[in-house]
């Protein structure tokens, strides 16, 4: 990809120590338990376990047989029982097998260890059981999973929805001790910026650990943490993503930073495949916005091919050189150059079926603020005709945040059509959309100025009920418009944006919007702090602070940058830190709480289930 002249980025610490650690944390809690044991293991913790410790290595360490916790009676003959589990009130509660063996008069060992963290709440079902004393507990402190060499995640999906959505404040001291980690192995940092009330508080919690722990002089790797809450950009993870790595992220899903692509993909049978910068083919397109990406693949191809055709009129000693040295990167190389020309058009087909080209349009008018009745139309038809619900849900937050909230008319006859085509059990999960201002109706009359409810009184009636109808639409100035105008989001559409060599971070949305919580970013660092953004950080809510700690840092590390989302960070997001890093000469390392979407955000919102992953 061109690009503008670039300053030379720093090299990044190395993150693979956070596995060693977790790796060897994790065996030693096992060896609490001496002999053959039997290990069950919560679903949602499977991916992460295979990523730290694979089944070879548990059994090293005389673990005999491994369950997924399917909340069914323990099949079990082992003496010795331990559970891997996330600190949750129902899955402590299904460990009641001790009372099943305490009837039959039989003894064994139990061992439950929760991670990342224990809470008081779970050994409290185990008193009320009346099974604390026959159980034994202990803490894996596993926070930081690193899925690549710049993003790292602490795998708790749930933080999003117990944090914004019910106020349980639980995780956020997970979030504290997590940078507490970074800033023992890899600090001290010499700048701390944040916005955002959880952000303020997980500051606050990493603050109270360090003074606990004594501080040793080190050198240090990174120069500047910026924490960041979700809710201070909604609008970033609503927007359909158009990078290669969001639309694998939307379409296949990418857990644990592995994917599984289905026959569809493979034509014979489905394949898990590790996404990193290990693959050197996806390396080269994951942040490339997707109408680059065949042109990039077919180029590889015929490398490729250059490569291969290399053995013709070889003497025998290069044949076996080239057979030994090069050969078995090229195949690889094939295989993977195959599998993602397969993906590619796998997502080709399913974005031109729904739609994808109108569904953008659409999306791009509410970011500009242009033809909002025409938007609203399609959405009303989308809804209608049953297209996917999740796509009508973002469209409608999307909808509500981009406008500051709906006319209360448009907003009753939606949500009516929205029930009558979903189902009214979904009565609980616009309860939930607007308790966290996704989806909102505008008080009615608050959309009028004084003068202009004058000027109605004047006219008769009629005549007013017109003119307030005509100013509803036009008065209430919404924050996501202000906040665009003020930080230049939406780039002027006048020039053609040419997609091939991106000239901002919009690229990652075909030019239409530059996410704002990457704007923030940039914005910060650019100001070395909040000062000049005073009206910004009021139209979201203040919360903000920087803190300056340590100035010795060499200058190499203060060009690193952690950005902490709090709630869940997109891959766009990523694509377009890496981006602006290459742009500005930094190197930004991208720690969350999940990797998110739009569809993962809406699932942990909807009323009748919890989110999937």
């Amino acid at each position: 990809m061109a690009h503008s002249a670039r300053r030379d980025c720093p090299e990044l610490p190395d993150f693979s120590l956070l596995k060693r650690l977790a790796r060897d944390r994790l065996i030693y809690l096992l060896e609490q338990l001496p002999g053959k044991k039997d290990l069950f293991i919560e679903a949602d913790l499977m991916s992460s376990l295979d990523r730290i410790a694979n089944v070879s290595t548990l059994k090293q360490h005389e673990v005999d047989k491994l369950y997924k916790v399917e909340y069914r009676p323990v099949v079990s003959t082992s003496d010795q029982l331990c559970f891997l589990i996330r600190p949750r009130i129902q899955t402590v509660k299904w460990i009641y097998v001790a009372n099943a063996d305490k009837a039959v008069g039989r003894l064994r060992k139990y061992h439950i260890i929760f991670t990342p963290q224990k809470f008081f709440a779970c050994e409290a079902v185990l008193e009320e059981q009346g099974i604390f004393g026959d159980v034994t507990t202990d803490e894996w402190s596993f926070y930081l999973l690193p899925l690549d060499d710049d993003v790292i995640s602490l795998e708790l999906p749930e933080f999003f929805r117990d944090n914004f959505l019910a106020g349980d404040q639980r995780w956020v001291r997970t979030a504290g001790s997590a940078l507490h980690l970074l800033h023992t192995l890899y600090g001290p940092f010499s700048k701390v910026y944040g916005i955002g009330r959880f952000s303020k508080m997980a500051y606050e919690s990493w603050r109270e650990q360090v003074e606990e722990g004594e501080q040793r002089a080190r050198q240090a790797e990174i120069g500047t943490v910026f924490l960041i809450d979700r809710d201070v950009d909604y609008v970033t993870p609503l927007c359909s993503q158009v990078v290669y790595e969001g639309l694998v992220d939307d379409i296949f899903r990418i857990k644990c930073g592995c994917v599984e692509f289905g026959t569809e993909v493979t034509s014979d049978k489905s394949l898990k495949v590790m996404l990193n910068s290990q693959d050197k083919v996806f390396n080269e397109i994951r942040n490339e916005h997707f109408s680059n990406v065949f042109g990039l693949l077919s180029q590889k191809a015929r490398n490729l091919q250059t490569a291969y055709d290399k053995r013709r009129g070889m003497d025998i000693k290069q044949m076996k050189t080239f057979v030994s040295d090069e050969l078995k990167g090229l195949k690889q190389e094939h295989r993977l150059l195959s599998l993602h020309i397969s993906a590619s058009e796998s997502i080709m087909k399913k974005k031109t079926q729904q739609d994808f080209q109108e569904l953008l349009k659409t999306e791009h008018s509410l970011l500009e603020g242009f033809e909002i009745r025409e938007s609203i139309c399609f959405l009303e038809e989308h809804i209608i005709r049953q297209v996917n619900m999740m796509e009508s849900l973002r469209l409608l937050c999307l909808l509500s945040i981009t406008e500051n909230g709906l006319l209360p008319k448009d907003y009753r006859s939606l949500k009516a059509h929205f029930l009558q085509s979903y189902g009214a059990e979904h009565l609980l999960t616009f309860s939930n959309l607007r308790q966290l201002g996704l989806l909102v109706e505008q008080p009615a009359g608050e959309t009028l100025t004084v003068m202009e409810s004058r000027v109605g009184k004047l006219v008769n009636d009629k005549t007013a009920g017109k003119l307030t109808g005509a100013f509803s639409s036009l008065a209430k100035k919404s924050n996501f418009r202000a906040l665009s105008r003020k930080l230049n989001l939406v780039p002027k559409s006048d020039e053609e944006y040419d997609l091939r060599v991106p000239r901002d971070m919009a690229y990652i949305f075909s030019g239409a919007y530059v996410p704002l919580s990457c704007k923030l970013v940039e914005q910060v660092l650019e100001r070395d702090g909040w000062t000049g953004l005073e009206e910004v950080t009021k139209l979201l809510n203040g919360q903000e602070f920087a803190v300056t700690a340590d100035s010795s840092t060499k200058s190499d590390a203060q060009r690193i940058v952690i950005v902490v989302f709090l709630g869940g960070c997109t891959f766009s997001e990523i694509s377009a830190l890496r981006f602006l890093g290459r742009e500005k000469g930094y190197k930004f390392i991208v720690v969350t709480t999940a990797i998110t979407n739009s569809s993962r955000l809406i699932e942990s919102l909807l009323g009748n289930i919890k989110g999937s992953d």
